[in-house]
């Protein structure tokens, strides 16, 4: 034990003379302490992405009218009144028919009984619509009564064509049957077209009151006295 003592008591003598005879020397450089080059690499923090906000603009709609709210009506009595008579206006002569026909017309409007005054005839002209269908178009014809309206029975006359579908015919007053007992009369006539086996494909309505036959009095002529 003693033993042991002895050689601890000398270390520590030994350790204080080391001590004691270490000089600091200031202006050495101190040597670099290592450092690990394992450098850490910091996590890197997660920064949200703030989403853009992108506004469309509403279209403006042009040309409409937004609706105006109706107000709501107050009802309003209404009082009974007896209408007055209405006048009826007058009225254009409707279309006559010309079924088979383009056109049916007339010189003149009026015209002198005989062959005397002028003018003594009539030219009635004629188109028919199936001028290939077409041969025969008769012209139909009688005294009316401008008093009484009687009539005399109707006298049919050839009429001859000039092409084209157009047919006429030169109407004086003495192939009226019955001109002995009309002076002053209207005449009615109606056109009607035939095929070459008498077939019948068309047909104008009766034209009264458009033609009428006038008394032709002639003027006598002086005598020249021969002195």
């Amino acid at each position: 034990m003693k033993k042991i003592t002895v050689i601890l008591a000398f270390a520590v003598l030994s350790l204080s003379c080391s001590v004691g005879g270490f000089t600091l020397n200031v202006g050495a450089t101190p040597t670099p302490s290592l450092t690990s080059t394992n450098t850490r690499t910091p996590i890197p923090t997660a920064t949200p992405a703030t989403p853009t906000l992108t506004f469309t603009s509403t279209p403006t709609l042009v040309g409409l009218k937004s609706p105006t709210p109706s107000q709501e009506s107050t009802p309003t009595t209404v009082i009974s009144v007896t209408p007055l008579a209405l006048i009826t206006p007058n009225t254009a002569t409707p279309t006559l028919q010309m079924e088979g026909f383009i056109a049916a017309l007339i010189s003149v409007h009026e015209f002198y009984k005989g062959r005397t005054c002028d003018p003594a005839s009539v030219k009635f002209t004629a188109q028919v619509s199936d001028r290939d269908r077409t041969a025969y178009v008769l012209l139909f014809v009688r005294f009316r009564s401008l008093t009484s309206g009687k009539t005399s029975e109707w006298t049919s006359i050839p009429m001859h064509t000039i092409g084209a579908g157009t047919w006429i015919h030169d109407l004086y007053s003495d192939e009226i049957k019955n001109d002995a007992f009309y002076t002053t009369a209207w005449v009615d006539y109606q056109f009607v077209a035939t095929t070459g086996d008498a077939k019948e494909i068309g047909r104008t309505a009766i034209f009264k009151e458009k033609l009428t036959m006038l008394p032709c009095t002639t003027t006598p002529t002086p005598a020249t006295i021969t002195p």
